[in-house]
């Protein structure tokens, strides 16, 4: 689900932001999207309602990244948005004007799969991104 459907209080508001921040500490040209789906009820039927989803922009293609847009979703246990979110999961999926180009998730091995993957050094920078997505919302006992 959309993240600014999502910040609904403050904990899980500053816990986006916080995510937002690291992301851009990592890759600081990129451009966030806290809406990265489409309000439709097509697009509806397809939105974990368990996740909070964030769309992130390179200025233009990312040879190094392999992809021109990121969407990051941040899978959430069971009903944790009523009380102090946990994470259980972290995807991020690599788009250029082909369509998916890779998928990382944390939850099948941490490997990266698809037609192409990132250079090493930005697939180093997107685990430790996921590493860090595990801190902010879980603290220091990350899921592995």
């Amino acid at each position: 689900m959309n993240a600014s459907e999502q910040a609904t209080n403050v904990t899980v508001a500053s816990k986006i932001a916080a995510v937002v921040n690291l992301f851009k500490s990592e890759f600081p040209d990129i451009r966030a999207d806290l809406k990265p789906w489409m309000n439709d009820e097509e697009t509806r039927e397809l939105v974990d309602p368990e996740s909070i989803d964030l769309g992130f922009h390179f200025p233009g293609v990312s040879r190094s990244a392999q992809s021109r847009s990121l969407l990051v979703q941040i899978r959430l246990g069971q009903g944790s948005l009523s009380t102090t979110p946990r994470v259980i999961g972290v995807d991020v999926v690599g788009f250029d004007h082909r369509g998916k180009q890779w998928q990382l998730s944390t939850i099948d091995h941490w490997q990266f799969v698809g037609n192409t993957t990132p250079a090493p050094a930005v697939a180093e920078k997107l685990k430790r991104f996921c590493c860090q997505v595990f801190d902010v919302f879980n603290g220091s006992q990350m899921a592995s």
